[in-house]
């Protein structure tokens, strides 16, 4: 849109016209008369764009949209979120590689679960434990001898998958029902030498889960932490599983990040959780309902509690408190349900096991197994070491050996999936928007020069750019018209767009746009970085601005 000046018997007029092309030849029209004063026709002209600006947003409404895991994938791949792992060689399965969008919501994801989970609690502290470490630590495990899973191959399909030895006999094939032929067993933990020279060189691993060296080193952390029971353990870092069948983009992988907790209780106060528990309503399938092939019912974590279909109040704190921390994030309940093990699924050393499941686009699986683990790996550890894991507990004034009452605990790639899938979202049929909580966005906010060849406009832009950038991620864009600018950051979820134009060089005001809702609004240049720092934390909302 541009205004035009007409001299008609020698008084001047103002008009808005636009030009487009229709059938290849660019055509100009006129789309409003703007007054006699170029001051009257600037503040008209702004008003007729605002009224445009305002009919397009509720034409184009941003809305929701389902993807397969496939479309995710190409979509992460093309806008810097994932790549295949050396793709230029063809990729290796299970393994892949973020890109500069990818790597900074992956370290936002860790960075608010550490936050939540160990800054913000007083019973939580952190270790960062070796990728390699003594064997024996996976011997005493159980890892060792009993971490094995058998290889099948469908006959009529060819699909490769693993199944439980238990139940080998009744298993088919999950794509198209087929008969299975066994490959034999088969240990999914990936071996290495440590030592230079093979004949002195030692077998070792890479290890398969976070949580062991949470066990290993329980003493040191508990005596050096100052703890008391009950207390938690937490750990962020890689694990690594030779899957037979990585799929499913980034949710079955070989190479995997977990976000680990192991919570310690003293054993007699299993129905002792001295913590409030959030009353979130969630869809629950219980053990029961699987029997009878019941579908899931809404219920609150409470009722269910009270009810005994969850039978430790401690798996009923953390199941709400994962929610929780999903739903702070921006994660819809609609998309989340808890479903009970079965009999036939529960470990030998747990009273009640639940997993958290999400409906990703494949359908539900799991995100998160809250389960007690009571003693079994402290007394694997204390019995192997030969060293005691027992410590004194200040309230009975005895030593006692800890029990696991939960592990909640899971995958950072699982957590980038329920996040994705939780934002994506279309205006119109080609802009895609990611509607990321502005918490783990990859970049907070985008500052636009509105005429790159104005010099003074680009010099306030890269001043606001290298003082918001003190404080976080912040993308400067000057390429292509303004429009295309905010569809760019659409994309990648960039949550505030700041546009710095002529009005910026007098009132010392900036233009700052909300990717969700496209309202824009005038922000002092000299509060903007407070009034960014409280939208970003939730402390305010978009329309808490004037």
């Amino acid at each position: 849109m541009f205004i035009v000046k007409k001299e008609i018997k020698g008084k001047d007029y103002y008009y808005l016209r636009e030009s487009k092309r229709e059938d290849g030849k660019v055509k100009a029209k006129t789309l409003a008369y703007l007054g006699k004063t170029k001051k009257e026709a600037e503040e008209k002209a702004k008003e007729f764009k605002l009224k445009t600006e305002k009919k397009e947003m509720v034409e184009t409404k941003i809305e929701s949209k389902e993807i397969t895991i496939d479309e995710l994938a190409n979509f992460c791949k093309r806008k810097g979120f994932i790549y295949p792992s050396a793709d230029i060689y063809g990729g290796l399965a299970g393994f892949w590689d973020y890109g500069p969008i990818g790597a900074e919501l992956k370290n936002n994801i860790k960075a608010q679960w550490w936050k939540h989970h160990v800054h913000g609690r007083e019973d939580i502290v952190g270790i960062d434990g070796a990728i390699i470490t003594n064997p024996k630590v996976w011997e005493a495990s159980g890892h060792v001898e009993n971490f094995t899973d058998i290889a099948v191959v469908c006959k009529k399909c060819k699909n490769k998958f693993k199944v439980d030895e238990s139940k080998l006999k009744d298993a088919v094939c999950d794509k198209c029902g087929g008969e299975l032929e066994s490959k034999g067993k088969f240990v999914p933990m990936f071996t290495t030498q440590v030592g230079p020279i093979e004949e002195d060189s030692t077998l070792a691993y890479l290890r398969p889960e976070t949580a062991q060296l949470i066990f290993t080193n329980f003493k040191l952390v508990q005596d050096n932490a100052r703890l008391k029971l009950p207390f938690g353990i937490a750990q962020i870092g890689k694990a690594f599983r030779n899957e037979i069948a990585p799929r499913n983009f980034i949710f079955r992988v070989r190479e995997l990040e977990q976000m680990e907790i192991e919570y310690f209780i003293d054993p007699d106060k299993k129905e002792e959780c001295p913590y409030e528990i959030e009353d979130i309503e969630i869809k629950l399938l219980s053990a029961d309902m699987q029997e009878k092939n019941s579908e899931p019912v809404p219920m609150k974590i409470k009722t269910a509690l009270k009810n005994k279909i969850i039978q430790l109040p401690w798996h009923a704190y953390w199941l709400s408190s994962s929610l929780n921390w999903f739903k702070s994030l921006g994660a819809n309940m609609e998309n989340f349900r808890i479903r009970q093990h079965t009999k036939d699924e529960k470990s030998h050393y747990s009273t009640d096991t639940w997993d958290l499941e999400y409906k990703f686009p494949f359908g539900w699986k799991e995100l998160q197994g809250i389960a007690d683990r009571g003693t079994y790996d402290l007394s694997a550890h204390q019995e192997k070491s030969g060293k005691s894991m027992e410590i004194m507990d200040d309230a009975s004034g005895k030593k006692i050996l800890p029990m696991v009452v939960a592990e909640p605990s899971f995958g950072v790639e699982r957590a980038f999936l329920v996040f994705m899938n939780e934002a994506y979202a279309s205006k119109g049929e080609d802009n895609v928007v990611l509607r990321l909580n502005p918490k783990i966005a990859p970049i907070k906010a985008a500052i636009f020069p509105l005429v790159k060849k104005d010099k003074a406009l680009v010099q306030i832009a890269k001043d606001i750019y290298k003082n918001l950038r003190e404080e976080w991620n912040i993308l400067y864009d000057e390429s292509g018209s303004v429009g295309r600018r905010y569809a760019r950051n659409d994309e990648i979820g960039t949550p505030f767009c700041i546009t710095v134009d002529e009005d910026s060089k007098k009132k010392k005001d900036v233009t700052i746009r909300d990717r969700d809702t496209e309202e824009q609004k005038r922000i002092k240049i000299e509060n903007l970085k407070d009034t960014l720092r409280k939208l970003i934390s939730g402390e305010i909302s978009f329309n808490d601005l004037k």
